[in-house]
């Protein structure tokens, strides 16, 4: 993984869940309690990109057809950040069919966990912590 990711995510956590693994998530509320991802972005923020913590290839984009505020409410719900599809970038995201969702380079995200509303896809604030590389 890079050594340095954004929001202040440990590296260690990172590699551990990017990185031979295929079930392992980074604990319920990690990116909440253990990071500065709320502090440093907001509504104010507009779409935020989410980059592989091994690649730094766009991921994920958020929010995007929703609020700030919803995606905070859904992500806290769920204990993770919580992506819907017009929010993942599929030219380098896979959701394999037992449902777990890696990068096209063979990073280990999370899960689509659907719901009412549709794919949910539960991804570890580690995983997409990266810096895009230039």
């Amino acid at each position: 993984c890079q050594t340095n990711l954004r929001w202040n995510c440990d590296p260690d956590t990172a590699n551990r869940i990017c990185n031979y693994n295929r079930h392992y998530a980074e604990y319920g509320g990690y990116w909440e309690r253990e990071t500065t991802f709320l502090s440093e972005e907001s509504a104010s923020s507009g779409e935020i990109t989410f980059y592989d913590s091994n690649t730094g290839k766009p991921l994920f984009f958020g929010p995007r057809d929703r609020s700030w505020d919803s995606f905070v409410k859904e992500s806290r719900v769920h204990g993770w950040p919580s992506f819907r599809d017009s929010e993942v970038n599929w030219e380098h995201v896979r959701v394999l069919p037992n449902g777990e969702c890696i990068s096209a380079d063979g990073t280990h995200l999370g899960h689509n966990l659907p719901d009412g509303s549709g794919n949910r896809y539960c991804i570890n604030l580690v995983s997409v912590a990266g810096r895009p590389l230039n």
